[in-house]
């Protein structure tokens, strides 16, 4: 039955959006180029708006999509003076013969898949390339969409979209998964995108909202896909659980009106159970690398059926070997904290103040928001002020920012 107008705009969207990053990933193992691959999907869309109003939504729309942006691929491809060579890299099942009308076989579309990846996360990028590109390749975001979360212009976002493509062209990066040392080296930058990606949007750094569920959605949404596509990497399960446990806690972190909830104050029955209990599963099959130490931190805590039950001498230890592994005062400061809900206020003063004179945390709100907790929990009431005073000043989230002067005047 065919549809018209406002449906059919809502249907081309609807699965573009689902199937984008597998159209993209298919067509780009045929052209070895993600801009170009990205233009041919694109064209595919207009493709759809244009025909479906007349002859209906097929009945597996993506597969239509994805044949459609093939053909334009092969199309280009022997348009080209280096058809012959090109048509070798393709493989002989282009010779001559036309795409099938369904798209490759699922094991073929995981490969694709992890290709656009790992090509979208190469390290020759900046990171902040990195993420806009990830989002509107595999997470099917616009340039709006993206620079709306990271409140920046969209002339910005496209930009950065537009130099990392060209930087990928120019650098030659192929588009395959890498193997052996290579390999290691890519999949820790794929990882440190997600992560990034999550962290925005689980305590933005500037703006008026603590949170951007939407961005945390969609790391937890490519952190499930990387870890199904490459169920042998125990680190890949180690962040999609890390991502599980903290976004289980999303709904309770905010109050009505968008204000934060500290830890202690949140209503733990308000915790996403199914969330937690995907972490747990996907901590068992992690190993002891940095994503799986701070998921295993995570999961103290969702474990934990009250604040005070918490294990904060484990969560000690588990930040203690997160430090061995990668040495960050952030880690340290975090350390701090466990060693003060578990042995006092007064042995991690000490830590903290260690910790005020290194460069890396130096305009870091959170070194003077810790130090004033500390402080006031050692009834030294005014020098806590004036730290979360400072911290107030530091930091370039306005929710954060009420948050630490509320506590400044000692209101609840």
């Amino acid at each position: 039955m065919a549809v018209t107008g406002a449906d059919t705009t809502r249907a081309v969207e609807t699965v573009f959006r689902i199937e984008s990053a597998r159209i993209i990933a298919v067509v780009a193992r045929i052209v070895r180029d993600v801009g170009i691959a990205e233009e041919l999907a694109q064209d595919a869309l207009v493709a759809a708006l244009e025909q479906w109003p007349d002859t209906g939504v097929p009945a597996n729309p993506g597969a239509w999509l994805t044949a459609t942006a093939k053909h334009r691929a092969i199309d280009l491809v022997r348009r080209k003076e280096t058809y012959v060579r090109k048509l070798a890299e393709v493989g002989r099942t282009l010779e001559d013969v036309p795409p099938p009308p369904e798209p490759a076989e699922p094991d073929d579309i995981d490969d694709d898949l992890l290709r656009l990846m790992f090509t979208a996360c190469h390290p020759v990028l900046a990171a902040d390339a990195r993420i806009a590109l990830t989002l509107r390749l595999m997470g099917g975001l616009t340039t709006r969409e993206i620079a709306r979360a990271f409140l920046t212009s969209e002339p910005t976002v496209a930009q950065r979209i537009v130099r990392a493509k060209r930087a990928l062209a120019k650098a030659g990066v192929p588009f395959e998964v890498p193997y052996g040392a290579d390999r290691e080296q890519r999949l820790a930058s794929v990882l440190e995108v997600i992560y990034l990606i999550f962290n925005e949007g689980y305590a933005a750094t500037a703006g008026d909202d603590l949170l951007r569920p939407a961005l945390c959605e969609d790391a937890l949404r490519l952190a499930r896909l990387l870890s199904a596509l490459m169920p042998e990497e125990p680190e890949v399960h180690g962040l999609a659980a890390l991502l599980e446990f903290q976004a289980s806690r999303t709904a309770s972190r905010t109050g009505p009106d968008g204000e934060p909830v500290l830890l202690a104050d949140q209503n733990r029955a308000t915790w996403n159970r199914m969330l937690i209990h995907r972490g747990v599963e996907a901590l068992s099959r992690a190993g002891s690398g940095p994503y799986a130490l701070q998921a295993a931190i995570a999961g103290c805590h969702a474990r934990a059926v009250r604040y005070e039950d918490t294990d904060w001498a484990a969560i000690a230890t588990l930040y203690g070997r997160l430090a061995e592994l990668t040495p960050s005062p952030v880690v340290e400061l975090n350390r701090a904290v466990a060693v003060s809900m578990a042995e006092g206020p007064g042995a991690a003063l000490p830590l903290v103040d260690a910790l005020a004179q290194d460069p890396a945390l130096r305009g870091y709100h959170l070194l003077p928001s810790v130090r004033g907790d500390l402080l006031e929990r050692l009834g030294r009431p005014e020098e806590a002020r004036a730290e979360f005073e400072r911290a107030a000043s530091l930091t370039a989230n306005a929710r954060e920012r009420e948050l630490l002067l509320r506590r400044a005047a000692h209101r609840p």
